[in-house]
């Protein structure tokens, strides 16, 4: 039997039997773009899957589009009101960013249409991001005399410095292939393929520890990050000492030995009734 949810009229949320949230930006009249009421109901949600994290969470658009970035009204609001109300606001926006990108579960972008500026953003704080194979994406943020600023720290930790130059400086749209190319798309597929290729990912996703997936999460920032290579051993060293001991640690290393599945699998013999904890 699969919840449903809706606390914000611009969010559909559904989080299902298997403890997967799905996550739908639904303003589909203005291409699901972003104003001040989609980026709380946004950080709200996305603060809550921190606190109680699901065991992955999908995050798509309504309609024909992802997303198309800022909304337009939103932007008009923007011009009349003065530099701090400005940083304030983006301090929002890059909040709303770095929440996606550390959340502790497995994170899949839909992208089921066009995504511009901030939407491109949203895809690359995602772990993993399947298009539909005619989706079209831009950062066209400096053809409107602006940069991709709140966006940038993900953007290029996802595609890197070669293809962000080009990207941000042309401000040019590019489909779905160039986005795999470039890093950005895991894998594009005809849209009425998108849903049973998600379910593939998502099976391969919930064969796996939540506490190892949360670890993981925080171990690649930690490797990407680290600058001192004695401290970074050191760290690693313990990670993978106190994952031996814990007990997902040791539920997947008995079961493995005994050849069944662990608790936390969804196809395990033995699952608990209640879903394994994951620590902050």
């Amino acid at each position: 039997m699969t919840h449903h949810e809706n606390t914000h009229a611009v969010l559909l949320i559904d989080r299902d039997a298997r403890d997967v949230v799905t996550l739908t930006l639904h303003r589909p009249e203005v291409h699901n773009a972003f104003n001040p009421e989609l980026i709380t109901g946004l950080i709200d949600v996305f603060e809550d899957c921190h606190a109680h994290p699901p065991r992955a969470l999908i995050l798509t658009g309504a309609g024909h589009a992802f997303s198309a970035g800022a909304d337009l009204v939103w932007m008009q609001q923007m011009i009349q009101a003065s530099e701090a109300d400005n940083k304030a606001d983006a301090k929002r926006l890059a909040h709303l960013f770095r929440l996606l990108d550390e959340m502790p579960c497995p994170t899949i972008a839909r992208v089921n249409g066009h995504a511009f500026g901030g939407g491109v953003g949203l895809i690359a704080c995602c772990d993993l991001a399947v298009a539909s194979e005619k989706v079209e994406l831009g950062l066209t943020e400096v053809r409107l005399g602006l940069t991709p600023a709140t966006i940038a720290p993900f953007v290029l930790a996802k595609m890197g410095i070669k293809h962000a130059r080009r990207l941000m400086l042309t401000g040019e749209r590019f489909d779905a292939q160039m986005a795999v190319r470039f890093g950005l798309i895991t894998d594009t597929t005809p849209f009425d393929q998108l849903d049973g290729h998600i379910d593939d990912l998502l099976a391969l996703i919930l064969a796996g520890s939540p506490s190892a997936q949360a670890h993981t999460k925080a171990l690649i920032r930690l490797v990407s990050q680290s600058n001192d290579a004695e401290q970074l051993d050191e760290q690693t060293a313990a990670l993978i000492a106190r994952l031996r001991v814990s007990d997902q640690g040791q539920e997947g290393l008995k079961a493995f030995l005994e050849k069944r599945r662990p608790s936390w699998h969804p196809d395990s013999a033995t699952r608990a009734s209640e879903k394994p904890k994951t620590p902050q």
